[in-house]
């Protein structure tokens, strides 16, 4: 089976909001996770480049459970360079590393566009893995449809 890598993208954490918890002393481990888990809504921006190219703004809604598994829900806009507009939303899963500021990152992305240019984006979805630096506040992701 072949894949298709068809853009990736670098994102600033913008800001957090947090819910009674520290997001950093939580990713940390500094600060216990209640059994019903936290909610952050971490805020995202940076460019997207590869069979689209522009930039990407938007907010993945992090919840981290008591066992320590982060599962991801991220929603954002990818407006390209010519001006068109494509809904992104991804969900999965973050696994941090031991004794690292590294979370690795496996999503599922699907996107949607109304854009005759982008048409290709509504057939199926796209499978991206990369990586979170806690420490930089930076992400990588690369994507790949099958």
């Amino acid at each position: 089976m072949s894949y298709e890598k068809i853009f990736e993208y670098d994102l600033d954490i913008m800001s957090v909001t947090e819910y009674g918890l520290n997001m950093q002393a939580v990713l940390a481990g500094q600060q216990s996770v209640p059994l019903h888990g936290a909610q952050f809504d971490v805020a995202l921006a940076g460019p997207i480049k590869g069979r689209m190219t522009g930039a990407m703004r938007g907010i993945d809604y992090l919840r981290v459970r008591a066992d320590g598994r982060r599962e991801l829900d991220l929603r954002a806009t990818i407006e390209t360079e010519d001006g068109s507009r494509i809904a992104f939303s991804a969900d999965g899963v973050g696994t941090p590393r031991d004794g690292e500021p590294i979370v690795d990152l496996a999503v599922k992305i699907d996107l949607t566009t109304a854009a005759a240019a982008y048409a290709w984006v509504n057939a199926r979805p796209a499978w991206g893995a990369g990586y979170a630096n806690l420490a930089t506040g930076k992400i990588h992701i690369d994507a790949y449809l099958h």
